[in-house]
């Protein structure tokens, strides 16, 4: 990986902001907003929100684990930072882009690297339909939410609700509902990538359902639009004998 100049940001919590101090007396670095590199040190929320900060900007992102598990990060260490950076591999991230409606004909747009899931706001079921590129593919599902996952968000939310993980190469999306009352025993589906996802909420006022894309919440949501976002492709670094690929491999094999 060829750089010049690189940015140090970490997480408020003490060791993360300790290993900043170490790391910034040993290394030159700048602004993020003037690097070609940023160095996060955090756990894997930090890196989401790392991620999300300066996306637009383009700039390539390699994380070290000071949280706890670290799905999205390297392990830490203050030695040979420069040496490892260029070895380090890119995996392009391929966000999706949600359009949501609220009952009271408000819009909100939002990217999510992870996942868009919608949620019931109150005791009572949602009831969702579901179409895909415009098709109606289910009239109504009763449950307590669905969630469309990328394959970096798929050992995420979507793994804990019992969807399937996605190797990063597989050009799929991961359609996960989350405890489905009925059809109690659909398990979800897989999607091409470019796939057009409609959920419209049925009887929104009596089973009100927030929309969330990765940190965003907008509450209220009578329909949701999904797709893969265009032009926006964040960048991820690792060790090349800890890649995002290999640990997604890894993952599948966990007992």
């Amino acid at each position: 990986m060829d750089f010049n100049n690189i940015a140090l940001v970490a997480d408020d919590h003490p060791d993360a902001s300790a290993a900043l101090k170490a790391l910034a007396g040993r290394y030159d670095h700048v602004s993020p907003g003037e690097a070609d590199l940023i160095v996060a040190m955090g756990g894997d929320g930090f890196m989401l929100t790392t991620l999300h900060k300066y996306m637009g900007q383009g700039t390539p992102i390699f994380g070290m684990n000071l949280g706890s598990i670290g799905f999205l990060m390297n392990a830490f260490s203050d030695e040979n930072l420069l040496g490892r950076l260029r070895k380090a591999e890119p995996i392009e991230l391929h966000p999706l882009a949600m359009r949501a409606t609220t009952s009271d004909g408000d819009e909100h747009t939002a990217l999510a690297i992870n996942e868009v899931s919608l949620l019931r706001e109150l005791r009572l079921a949602a009831k969702i339909r579901i179409k895909v590129d415009e098709i109606v593919r289910m009239e109504e599902l009763i449950c307590d939410g669905i969630l469309i996952s990328t394959p970096a968000g798929s050992t995420a939310y979507n793994l804990s609700a019992y969807g399937p993980i996605l190797p990063l190469g597989a050009g799929l999306l991961a359609l996960t509902p989350i405890s489905a009352f009925r059809p109690r025993r659909w398990r979800g589906a897989l999607l091409p990538q470019k796939t057009l996802i409609n959920f419209e909420v049925l009887d929104p006022d009596l089973r009100p359902v927030s929309a969330v894309a990765d940190f965003t919440e907008v509450r209220n949501v009578v329909e949701v639009e999904i797709r893969e976002s265009s032009g926006v492709r964040p960048t991820l670094l690792f060790d090349p004998e800890h890649n995002l690929e290999e640990r997604i491999l890894k993952e599948q094999f966990q007992p």
